[in-house]
């Protein structure tokens, strides 16, 4: 069956990650151990998107569980949030070689699956974790220095660009911008699926920034 058939036909995230498994579509997969699909609940309003796998992830075929995955989530719990309420994914599933960012072509060949990915959560929220994704899912032109912090909205869904953990890693004095960040997503998130617990007092200053359309 074709592949875009194939995905068409999907109607579950578990049975995309079967499908995602066996893909070849560019040549990441030949020089990786396989497919990191994703992670977290396949009903979360609350989607994190980042570039691509790195060493630790392609051996233990999950996102975001090396050092940049460690970051990511301590910032998710300061937030409030638990790990059954996020769904986490890359542009691409396989690693790109020494962890080099993936080329437009491999990013567009594993788009298909990122798309059926989203359209089979239905986040309320998408934060995109750095260039590579926010370049490749709002504006191939985009500067992350100038987007981040700022409300896109596509096909319903509310996308905002903040830093890459790993920029945090290199750069500490990155972290202060992404809480802003995060900040203005909880707040959001507040308002799109209900009340919850308030931020914690060491943190104020919820942004109100309004949201772009």
């Amino acid at each position: 069956m074709p592949q875009q058939e194939a995905l068409e036909r999907c109607n579950s995230i578990e049975a995309l990650a079967v499908l995602a498994s066996d893909c070849h579509s560019c040549g990441l997969r030949e020089g990786c151990r396989g497919v990191v699909f994703g992670k977290g609940s396949p009903k979360a309003k609350l989607m994190f998107i980042g570039e691509g796998p790195g060493a630790e992830e392609d051996r233990q075929g999950l996102p975001f569980v090396g050092a940049a995955g460690k970051l990511l989530d301590k910032i998710i719990a300061a937030a409030g949030f638990t790990m059954d309420e996020v769904y986490i994914a890359n542009i691409v599933k396989c690693r790109p070689p020494g962890n080099r960012n993936p080329s437009p072509e491999e990013a567009a060949a594993c788009k298909p699956w990122l798309l059926k990915q989203i359209e089979l959560i239905n986040p309320a929220i998408i934060v995109l974790l750095g260039s590579v994704a926010l370049q490749n899912m709002i504006d191939p032109k985009a500067r992350i220095t100038r987007e981040r912090g700022k409300w896109v909205r596509r096909q319903g869904i509310y996308c905002m660009a903040t830093y890459h953990p790993a920029a945090l890693l290199r750069d500490a004095s990155k972290k202060r911008p992404v809480w802003e960040d995060i900040k203005q997503v909880r707040d959001l998130y507040h308002r799109l699926i209900g009340c919850r617990a308030e931020l914690p007092e060491r943190f104020p200053g919820i942004s109100k920034a309004p949201l772009r359309r």
